[in-house]
């Protein structure tokens, strides 16, 4: 397996700006590429600190790139804004779903989806708009949210009870804790209005770990694979053909094993990628540290020229005479340093290739620590 891409960007982590990374990818309407990211300022890296949305930009497919710039501040109330997701609405403006962290008088800890829009490519926004979950504390992973074709807005949002209590403060009386119980809102009038999809779905296990960060992709002839972040040894997948109202029970895809990482499959040009860490421990030994190496590491991409339904393609050639079976190889590293980690990966296509942004660990025990962007040419695959 050969390593593939150049960096094009590294974000470092540094004592005012203790953690970037979580990134998303737009195309502007002026040829431009837009890469938004959270930005934690302040002196803490945690998930629960002080973050908003920032951005970079490239003019020349992501060869260079822009300094920082504020794309969002959190407003006052809130303790964070971060995991963005930029997107591309079917009245032709820039949408944005984000995660909205706010500190309730019982010291508990919602984390919301809202959306928000832009008529001018992110200069500013519109007015912020909850995605119509009931109050609680969700996931929605960064670059997750997926429009169909028809112009249908999918937010997949992992549910993990009323309130999250991080500072171990929290006065109510909460439900046990919980895996993640996957719910979908969707949008079909540019982001204005918001419903649940379907019912809620269950890991098929009963435990507390559950499914996380899903994912949606959309087939070309309209059938949904979704696929979850697990602590199962594999990213567990679901299907729907009937555009998100039913959904096949969860299983485990045995190509991508997995450690308790999340996935990321976007379509580029006429190919399919998936980029995502393969499975570095013993998913089922109680001692393993989760947080520690190799969790997250290394980085892989596996390309698909089958609109993703395969990403490993068995030939058969003759060999001496006889028939041979081998498989194609369909795999590529972007990270095969195992003394760091990398995770929350983020994908765009470019004239000559595609972009790949997600967080880097820079020599530290935090996997969520850096961001880094590398280009791939589609002369290397």
């Amino acid at each position: 397996m050969k390593k593939i891409g150049k960096e094009v960007l590294f974000l470092p982590a540094s004592k005012d700006n203790p953690r970037n990374g979580e990134g998303t990818f737009a195309r502007l309407l002026d040829g431009s590429i837009i890469a938004a990211y959270t930005h934690y300022y302040g002196d803490d890296w945690q998930d629960h600190a002080t973050a908003r949305i920032c951005a970079v930009y490239s003019y020349d497919e992501g060869e260079s790139w822009s300094e920082p710039t504020v794309l969002l501040e959190k407003d006052p109330n809130s303790q964070n804004i971060m995991s963005p997701s930029l997107i591309r609405l079917a009245n032709g403006e820039l949408g944005m779903i984000y995660l909205r962290k706010e500190v309730m008088p019982d010291k508990g800890i919602t984390c919301m989806p809202i959306f928000v829009s832009s008529s001018n490519e992110g200069k500013t926004w519109s007015d912020p708009v909850f995605c119509q979950i009931p109050e609680g504390y969700y996931c929605v992973i960064n670059d997750g949210v997926t429009v169909l074709q028809s112009g249908r807005i999918l937010v997949p949002a992992a549910y993990y009870g009323l309130r999250h209590d991080a500072f171990h403060t929290c006065t109510l009386d909460l439900d046990p804790a919980r895996g993640g119980v996957i719910y979908i809102a969707y949008s079909d009038d540019n982001g204005k209005t918001w419903d649940f999809l379907t019912d809620p779905m269950y890991s098929p296990y009963n435990d507390d770990v559950g499914l996380a960060e899903p994912g949606i992709y959309e087939y070309e002839n309209g059938k949904l694979w979704m696929y979850c972040r697990t602590a199962y040894g594999n990213q567990y997948q679901s299907f729907s053909e009937d555009n998100g109202i039913n959904w096949s029970t969860p299983a485990p895809n045995f190509f991508f094993t997995s450690p308790d990482s999340p996935m990321r499959v976007k379509r580029v040009g006429e190919r399919t990628l998936a980029v995502f860490n393969p499975c570095g421990y013993n998913c089922i030994n109680p001692n393993t540290d989760k947080w520690g190496r190799p969790m997250r590491t290394p980085l892989l991409l596996a390309v698909s020229d089958d609109d993703g339904h395969s990403f490993d393609t068995t030939d058969k050639t003759p060999a001496h005479g006889a028939m041979k079976n081998f498989v194609k190889n369909n795999l590529y590293y972007i990270e095969d340093d195992l003394n760091d980690t990398y995770c929350y990966p983020a994908i765009i296509d470019t004239n000559d290739g595609f972009l790949i942004s997600y967080y880097h660990s820079n020599g530290t025990p935090i996997c969520i620590n850096s961001m880094k962007i590398v280009k791939v040419r589609y002369d290397e695959l």
